[in-house]
């Protein structure tokens, strides 16, 4: 389905609500704005298969964009607003746009780009005014607000989060059927494993310039749903807006939970939490200690899901098959499971019970990242061109359930010795004195590499000797030794993307460029 279909039905039963200023777009503007953003974007001469972007905070614009390029054979790029701006401009020329909707909000960076990127010739922005840019809502309204008779399915073109290096868009091949034609896998698979229907009610905590944020809504919208927006992720508030709109289904990262847990007692009991049915978590593997707690606090309602933007492959897993297989993220829901070597250009497939990389086979090559020849190879198995793997590390059982290990960019080699970091960050997580960890690998003269952690400390706890060693036997009490951090370093903050990912390339760098000044 598409929004069309509940405006027909039900024009004025809320799509979007905007959590933190309370504007509502019903299903029939919703089918509007994305008709005639659709039928500008035409009169602007893009044709199925070109690509336009957005730059903005959380809006319910992104959704607007999101329907407009499905229903037109279009690309979407939502950016991240929060990039630097040659960033940004990398992504705009390599997803070949020459369109970009910005947030008003926005403005010093839309000056910049206006001046670096001529390609962008169409240039929009909303909720103020920009030099250089027209009036979206002035041009949105001398669109034409009838459909197409043909209307050919788009897709977004994501980019990836850019944990391990430059970001990579990820450009799916079109399907070939009409908006208005069901087939969309995404729904076939998350709607009825997750209760999706006309009256859920859907929290969205996370930017929308992501994948699964902006593809879930499409979800919710494509079953007749609600989606609430927030403005950004806050612990208290969250809990504050389940209670108000009676929220049904939410998704989240694994810091979000952390964060919620780490409250105090009074706000985590103040709030009326019952109707939550579904709460989703994926987008980082979670500790099976924060797991269980939050199953404590929520009862058994945490579904997980294993993906990536490049939906090479889906693996899902419910609360009572968590229960009796706790860290695992699930089976194959969309394409075939395999765990392979991570040896040049043999790729051997493992039995069960055996570490390598994770591998989905699907009947061809569900994505290529876009202007970048060498890494879609890279991400290809050496033996099977169709299948695809997105660098993470992990193992199945005799039952095919997928237990993650770490990504392979990740691992810590230290005299020869594999390590997994996220097997130190899950012992480290819920300690009361940590807010946040992260576990990297940092240059030995001796062992190639040793293990270290880097805490972000809870709120008015003193770092120092004492913590480090009190944190060292902490790690030392529930692993073997060999894993266990050699010192542990303090700061004030992590780097992490707004989706929770640490980003661990920032902090290998700054111990490998200490290293080489030194």
């Amino acid at each position: 389905m598409y929004p069309g279909a509940y405006a027909a039905a039900t024009p004025d039963k809320p799509a979007l609500i905007m959590a933190d200023t309370g504007e509502v777009v019903t299903y029939a503007s919703l089918e509007e704005r994305s008709v005639r953003l659709s039928r500008l974007l035409h009169e602007r001469g893009l044709r199925p298969g070109d690509s336009f972007t957005l730059l903005s905070e959380n809006s319910p614009r992104h959704h607007e964009a999101y329907w407009a390029a499905l229903r037109s054979g279009l690309y979407l790029t939502a950016v991240n607003y929060h990039l630097a701006l040659d960033e940004i401009l990398y992504i705009l020329r390599d997803c070949g746009t020459c369109v970009l909707i910005v947030s008003a909000a926005q403005a010093d960076m839309a000056r910049q780009i206006a001046e670096r990127a001529p390609q962008i010739t169409v240039r929009f922005v909303f909720g103020g005014s920009v030099e250089g840019f027209e009036d979206y809502e002035s041009a949105l309204a001398s669109a034409p607000s009838q459909p197409f008779a043909h209307q050919p399915c788009g897709a977004d073109m994501q980019y990836s989060s850019g944990t391990t290096g430059r970001p990579k868009g990820v450009r799916a091949p079109l399907p070939e059927r009409q908006v208005t034609e069901p087939g969309d896998p995404l729904v076939a698979v998350f709607g009825p494993m997750y209760g999706f229907d006309e009256n859920s009610v859907y929290l969205s905590p996370a930017p929308l310039y992501h994948a699964a944020p902006l593809r879930f809504g499409g979800i919710v919208h494509a079953l007749g749903g609600t989606v609430v927006i927030m403005p950004r992720f806050d612990a208290r508030t969250a809990l504050e807006l389940i209670e108000k709109y009676r929220v049904t289904h939410s998704q989240w990262v694994p810091t979000m939970f952390v964060r919620m847990l780490k409250l105090p007692a009074e706000d985590r009991e103040r709030f009326d939490l019952s109707s939550l049915e579904v709460a989703v978590h994926a987008a980082a593997p979670c500790p099976v200690e924060v797991k269980h707690a939050m199953i404590d606090w929520w009862g058994p309602i945490l579904y997980e899901y294993y993906a990536a933007t490049e939906a090479a492959g889906i693996t899902l897993i419910g609360p009572r098959e968590w229960s009796q297989r706790p860290g695992s993220v699930g089976r194959a829901a969309l394409g075939v499971l395999h765990i392979c070597e991570d040896d040049g250009d043999k790729g051997r497939e493992l039995p069960p019970g055996q570490v390598g990389l994770v591998y989905f086979e699907r009947e061809t090559m569900p994505f290529a990242y876009h202007n970048d020849p060498d890494k879609t190879r890279a991400a290809q198995h050496p033996q099977h061109a169709n299948w695809a793997t997105t660098g993470d590390i992990g193992r199945v059982d005799e039952d095919g359930y997928l237990y993650l290990t770490d990504r392979r960019a990740f691992m810590i080699i230290s005299g020869g010795v594999n390590i997994y970091p996220q097997e130190v960050e899950n012992v480290l997580t819920l300690h009361p004195k940590v807010l946040d960890v992260a576990v990297i690998g940092v240059p030995d003269p001796e062992m190639g590499e040793q293990v270290k952690a880097v805490v972000q400390p809870a709120a008015g706890v003193a770092t120092g000797p004492e913590l480090e060693r009190e944190l060292l036997d902490y790690v030392r009490d529930r692993i073997a030794h060999f894993k266990a951090p050699k010192s542990v370093d303090f700061a004030d903050t992590l780097p992490r993307t707004p989706t929770g990912k640490l980003i661990k390339r920032l902090l290998r760098q700054q111990y490998t460029n200490s290293r080489l000044t030194s």
